[in-house]
């Protein structure tokens, strides 16, 4: 089931701490590490918090371990995934939160922990998007493991956009946004404004428009090697927001460039359940439907 890889010595934790039961969760897995031969390492700002942990700095302990524990939701993961990149270490997610497709591992799971230590997990590998954003003259570049989004600001009442790849039209619509999604964030945003589900190893791009003055908008999906071109008009009543894995980055205006392409990197997920994609939707998609 799980591709046997090296054994996981050393463990970086980084607890979301203002998730609710995250600390008690987090002192679970320290304890469960340590009992099958594993080191946890810790910022020392958590000293006072944990026992048992090899504290110091971020950037001095980090290049030492394996892999990163993060606790908490799929937005401490899309936070932490972005923030530590610059270490290509691969990031094991513990549900903290609520929905948690990112996070591989429940809270209820914890003893499947000690697979870590023998080698039985798998790692998946996600792609990332980048928006280059040129706005009088200069350049800016955002990068997102879930989603780029064009959204009306206040006060704009309704945008025409315009999408175009290698100077031809691909779409041209009235909405009150476009999303330019990874398959990863397929389960995001995007799904609730009428996406596919892809799995998240794919390699893609997916444009979805949120609440199209149409009948016939649909999800397109591009290669990823696209690029992407993005312009709006609102006549004058408004700006258009740009916003990267749920942050508001940036006021667009009409007069700016915005090219959305595959980034540079990808992102590490450890995966110690196996299926968990596939098991995710099974149990916090459709098990609504099913009425259990």
């Amino acid at each position: 089931m799980n591709k046997q890889n090296e054994k996981i010595k050393k463990v970086y934790l980084s607890p979301n701490l203002e998730k609710e039961n995250c600390l008690e969760y987090t002192k679970k897995a320290c304890e469960i590490l340590a009992n099958n031969g594993c080191a946890v390492f810790a910022d020392e700002s958590l000293k006072d918090l944990f026992e048992g942990i090899v504290f110091g700095k971020t950037e001095e302990l980090l290049p030492q371990c394996d892999i990163i524990l993060v606790s908490g939701g799929d937005g401490t993961i899309l936070k932490h995934a972005k923030k530590y990149s610059a270490y290509d270490k691969a990031i094991l997610g513990l549900n903290c939160g609520r929905l948690g497709f990112m996070a591989t591992l429940e809270h209820d799971e914890l003893h499947l922990l000690k697979k870590l230590c023998d080698g039985s997990y798998r790692i998946s590998e996600r792609m990332l998007i980048q928006a280059d954003v040129t706005s009088s003259g200069e350049k800016k570049t955002f990068t997102a493991l879930n989603d780029i989004v064009f959204m009306k600001s206040e006060g704009c009442k309704i945008a025409d956009f315009c999408v175009t790849k290698e100077d031809a039209v691909v779409s041209s619509l009235r909405a009150d946004g476009l999303i330019f999604s990874t398959p990863t964030g397929a389960t995001a945003y995007s799904l609730s404004a009428g996406g596919p589900l892809i799995e998240p190893e794919m390699q893609c791009i997916e444009f979805t428009q949120i609440c199209p003055h149409s009948l016939f908008a649909r999800t397109m999906i591009f290669t990823p090697d696209s690029s992407l071109n993005v312009t709006f008009s609102s006549k004058g009543s408004g700006k258009v927001i740009l916003t990267v894995d749920g942050v508001d980055e940036m006021h667009i205006t009409e007069s700016d460039s915005v090219q959305i392409s595959k980034a540079h990197g990808s992102v590490k997920l450890v995966d110690i359940t196996g299926n968990s994609f596939h098991n995710s939707i099974s149990k916090k998609l459709m098990t609504p439907m099913k009425g259990v």
